[in-house]
């Protein structure tokens, strides 16, 4: 069975480019880019090259990029270095969030709460918008660090951070952004942005595994998460990845050529496949949908009276791979925290289905997406207890 990949939020599959970067790099540098040895300055070189490109991505200075095992270990060095910065800078340790974010920055939050941080969670509205007077209003004079994703890892929301991280820095608060959904999706600048640090990771736009970056701005101290040696300019210790890093680069780069058009390409396939999934009774998106931005691939849909887990199931079984929410919460029963903290009833929230798409992704995937849906998700409403799926139906269609 042919396999049609539509979960590229999860991680996007790897580019051939980048494949073969990766292998070469494997076999033609051995050193540690740490020695001073020409096999070590062979290694040391590629590592620099592939941190301008992922310089060049971001729009920052490649003394800026400091590299780590993904966009989880990014989270945490930046959320809870900053929050040291920050307190060691004025003295308070209140830390803003949302209850949107992704759960590596949930995460280091709690940890951050378990060491004596107050954490303030903004709400969001039934759209999964985050609003910039709830921001200011939770700001205050000690505020340490704000912590808000660029792009939502269920909904694909973009969120104005110019205008959060300029109220957070009215405030005299750093401003860390979660960029891993948006990298390679959307033109960024940190610069224009106006944030403190920025979260990536090189699996997300095609590149290998256990690799990513974070932004750091020139001139602010960020303490080391790990103990050990000096790398990555005494910020991350640990011998770098090489061939990783080397493929992160070549990501970057071909995820970069031809990025205008590659949005536009991927909008209009979402476009047609939302349109096709939305015939379907009872069919509804999550989030800001057609009335806000959204990076290109991205869907969040649910169906009346049908879990989920039981239709992203059912496409597995025809070769279709979509998802219920963020893979670092796969498998797990729980409806999406994403959308009951957007205000839905629990059975609501455990209907959605992610599909993401990528530079992969072609008009036959989708076309096959739609052709299987509609009799999987009649399926799965029929093995449902009748009541489930009656009383929503009457709802809809207003008939008893």
């Amino acid at each position: 069975m042919l396999m049609i990949y539509l979960d590229h939020n999860a991680t996007s599959p790897l580019r051939r480019g980048v494949a073969e970067a990766v292998a070469r790099a494997q076999i033609e540098l051995p050193g540690n880019p740490s020695s001073v040895h020409a096999a070590g300055r062979r290694a040391r070189d590629a590592v620099e090259v592939a941190r301008a490109r992922v310089a060049r991505l971001l729009g920052a200075s490649r003394d800026e990029i400091v590299f780590t095992s993904g966009g989880t270990e990014g989270d945490n060095l930046a959320i809870r270095g900053l929050a040291r910065t920050g307190t060691a800078r004025r003295g308070g340790r209140q830390v803003i969030t949302s209850a949107i974010e992704h759960p590596a920055v949930g995460g280091a939050a709690d940890v951050l709460a378990e060491e004596g941080w107050e954490i303030t969670r903004l709400p969001v509205s039934p759209r999964g918008e985050v609003s910039l007077s709830d921001l200011n209003a939770a700001l205050r004079d000690d505020t340490a660090l704000v912590t808000l994703a660029l792009a939502n890892h269920e909904l694909g929301n973009v969120y104005p951070i110019r205008a959060y991280a300029a109220a957070a820095h009215a405030r005299g608060a750093l401003f860390h952004t979660d960029a891993v959904q948006a990298a390679g999706k959307l033109a960024l600048d940190v610069a224009d942005l106006g944030v403190d640090a920025a979260t990536v990771s090189a699996h997300k736009l095609g590149g290998p595994k256990a690799v990513g970056a974070l932004f750091v701005r020139r001139g602010l101290d960020l303490p080391p998460l790990l103990a050990g040696g000096h790398q990555e300019h005494e910020r991350r210790p640990g011998t770098e990845n090489v061939a990783g890093i080397v493929g992160f680069g070549v990501a970057c780069d071909e995820a970069g050529a031809g990025l205008e058009a590659e949005v536009a390409r991927l909008a209009d396939l979402r476009r047609g496949m939302e349109a096709g999934l939305l015939r379907i009774a009872g069919a509804c998106l999550f989030g800001v949908g057609a009335a806000g931005e959204r990076v290109a691939g991205t869907t969040l849909i649910g169906f009346s009276g049908a879990p989920g887990q039981l239709v992203a199931i059912g496409l597995d079984l025809e070769g279709i791979c979509v998802s219920t929410g963020a893979a670092c919460t796969s498998g797990s029963l729980e409806p999406s925290a994403v959308l009951l903290a957007m205000g839905n009833a629990p059975e609501k929230a455990a209907e959605g289905v992610r599909i993401s798409l990528g530079w992969s992704t072609t008009a036959a995937d989708v076309a096959a997406l739609l052709a299987a849906v509609p009799a999987i998700v009649a399926r799965v409403r029929a093995a449902a207890p009748d009541s489930l799926w009656r009383g929503r139906e009457a709802a809809i269609t207003g008939t008893p």
